[in-house]
C-alpha cells in the first residue's frame, strides 16, 4: 500500500511537475493569468514572480520526490546532493516569488495568509533542511525534507482540492479561498505523522 501511494505521488508530481509547460502552449486567457486583472497582469514585477514561481516550484515538484528512499541515497549519494542543491535553489525562488505573489492572490485577505504562509513555511523547511545536513544532523534533516516537499506538494493538492470543492459547493470563490489553506496544512499534518514513525526515511 506504501508502495501503491508512493507511485501515485510520484505521477502526480512529474504531471503538475510539468504544468509551466502549459503556458507555452495555450493562449494566458484560458489559464490561471486569465483570472488576473489587467493591472496586475502588467505588473512586471508580478508577471516576473507569477513565471519564477510556476518554473522553479515545477522544477521542484518534478525533482523532489526522487530524494526520497534510503536505497537511491545510498546507491547514487552523488547524484541525491546534486538534485538536493537543485532543489533547494528551486524553492528559495519559488518560495520568495509565491509570497510576493500571495499579497495579490485571489480570494482577499484570508486567500493572501494563507498563500503567505504556505510560502513562509516552504522557504523555513527548505532552509533549516540545509542547516541540519551541515551540522550534520541527517535525520533532522530528512524531516525536514519532508515538511519542505509536503509544502511543495501543494501545488498539487490545490489542483485536487479546488475543483473538487467547487463542484460540491458550486462555489469558486469561496473554495479557492478554503483551498488557499487546504492545499498545504493537511500536507503538513501528514508529513508530521511521517516523521513521528519514520526515523530514517
Amino acid at each position: 500500500m506504501r508502495k501503491l501511494l508512493f507511485v501515485i505521488m510520484c505521477v502526480l508530481a512529474l504531471l503538475i511537475g510539468a504544468y509551466p509547460l502549459l503556458y507555452a502552449f495555450v493562449e494566458h486567457k484560458h489559464t490561471f493569468l486569465g483570472s488576473k486583472s489587467p493591472e496586475i497582469l502588467h505588473n512586471i514585477i508580478w508577471k516576473t514572480a507569477f513565471f519564477a514561481h510556476i518554473i522553479f516550484g515545477g522544477l521542484a515538484l518534478f525533482i523532489g520526490w526522487r530524494q526520497f528512499g534510503s536505497s537511491f541515497r545510498s546507491k547514487y549519494l552523488k547524484i541525491h546532493r546534486k538534485l538536493g542543491s537543485i532543489y533547494v535553489i528551486a524553492v528559495v525562488i519559488s518560495s520568495v516569488s509565491a509570497v510576493y505573489m500571495g499579497f495579490y492572490a485571489n480570494g482577499g485577505l484570508i486567500s493572501s495568509i494563507g498563500f503567505i504562509s504556505l510560502g513562509c513555511i516552504w522557504l523555513i523547511t527548505t532552509l533549516m533542511a540545509v542547516w541540519q545536513i551541515r551540522k550534520g544532523n541527517v535525520v533532522m534533516h530528512q524531516q525536514f525534507m519532508i515538511y519542505s516537499y509536503a509544502c511543495t506538494f501543494a501545488a498539487v493538492t490545490l489542483r485536487l482540492w479546488y475543483p473538487l470543492l467547487t463542484n460540491i459547493t458550486g462555489d469558486p470563490e469561496n473554495s479557492y479561498i478554503a483551498v488557499a489553506w487546504l492545499c498545504w496544512v493537511p500536507n503538513l499534518l501528514v508529513a508530521y505523522l511521517i516523521n513521528k514513525r519514520i526515523v530514517v526515511v
